[in-house]
């Protein structure tokens, strides 16, 4: 298995944030500066995890710029860096990447993100239905590829037109491309272009009919890929001290910010955003929704929105029971990001009994 951890780049601190500024976010403890980002970096990377990702959105800052400098003050740590495919050309993301790469000594991977929030999409200017935008997807891939190969290539699709476009010569290092989605459409897109499939945490079982499901789409199309579970961490020494912390950072959310949040995500046309709001309904109460998997994180923050928590001993269980349901690897977090990353480094992580992947960076 492979692990990595999430750089907070809207702000960090003590009470569950969103992961973008947007209504029902918590207010931020500590600014995401370079310097802090770095001591979260860090940290991550002396715990032993592989990379860092992102979020992307009108409520945090450009990715692209935000990594690029944490990766000046960090020694391997990859970076997991989102893009919302649409927003920019992909012959430009082509060279932007090729550009991270030189910076970076080859630390980037790419997690191309479709959106599910239409009225943040319009107030990109993007007015494509759900499905749409997972076809422009699957094209942006593509054309993101074929780039990385080198130049002159042509390309003709429904939503981008290239003539005599590539790199001046092939990416020696071309970055892996990370994906997530839950609809059909999203699956069909994973099976055909991506190199990791990510989803948010769910019930084991269901994540092992997810992995099973688009697993046999890319076998189809004679592809095999990996697949990865985004999910927050509450470990601490006892099972009572785990959810002691659970408890009071649900005591943290207030109603306010709960109705505020779940106003927005009900909006949104995300398949994967309605799952996970499937597990809690909106309410406060019986957010246990598998052993040791709380659906507390939902009320007030979109995407992600199930924790592990227990022991370190349960966590590192769990861990390795979704590793048994074909989950190759795991992005973590946990509040405060800096803190947290050093605690489940030192004591989840060599809990584990599924073998680990070692960065070699």
């Amino acid at each position: 298995m492979t692990f990595h951890w999430f750089l907070p780049t809207s702000g960090d601190g003590h009470q569950v944030g969103a992961a973008t500024v947007t209504a029902g976010a918590a207010r931020h403890d500590r600014a995401a500066t370079v310097g802090y980002l770095t001591e979260v970096g860090r940290a991550a990377e002396a715990a032993g995890f592989a990379a860092l990702l992102t979020p992307v959105g009108s409520g945090c800052p450009d990715p692209w710029i935000v990594c690029a400098a944490v990766t000046q003050h960090t020694d391997r740590i990859g970076m997991l860096v989102a893009v919302r495919a649409g927003f920019a050309l992909p012959t430009l993301v082509a060279q932007q990447a090729e550009a991270f790469q030189a910076v970076s000594g080859g630390r980037l991977a790419l997690n191309v993100v479709t959106g599910g929030d239409p009225a943040e999409q319009r107030a990109y200017g993007d007015f494509l239905d759900h499905d749409a935008r997972y076809a422009r997807t699957g094209e942006f891939v593509d054309v993101l590829r074929r780039a990385w190969r080198g130049g002159p290539f042509d390309f003709t699709g429904e939503h981008y037109r290239i003539a005599g476009g590539g790199l001046a010569a092939p990416l020696a290092d071309p970055p892996p491309i990370y994906f997530g989605g839950a609809s059909p459409a999203a699956e069909a897109v994973a099976a055909r272009q991506a190199d990791t499939y990510l989803m948010w945490g769910e019930p084991p079982a269901a994540i092992g009919a997810r992995v099973a499901r688009v697993r046999a789409l890319a076998a189809g199309r004679g592809r095999a890929l990996r697949t990865g579970l985004r999910l927050h961490v509450i470990a601490r020494p006892t099972a009572a001290q785990a959810w002691a912390e659970a408890d009071r950072l649900l005591a943290g959310m207030g109603p306010e910010r709960i109705a505020a949040a779940q106003a927005r995500f009900a909006r949104m046309d995300s398949v994967g955003q309605a799952r996970m709001a499937a597990l809690h309904g909106g309410r406060a109460d019986g957010l246990t929704v598998a052993p040791n998997l709380w659906a507390g994180i939902g009320l007030v923050r979109e995407g992600a929105g199930t924790a592990l928590v227990g022991s370190y001993a349960e966590v590192a269980a769990r861990l390795d029971e979704y590793a048994a349901q074909g989950v190759d690897e795991f992005v973590l977090s946990g509040w405060p990001h800096r803190e947290e990353a050093q605690r489940v480094g030192a004591e989840v992580l060599p809990r584990v009994t599924a073998p680990l992947a070692v960065p070699t960076r």
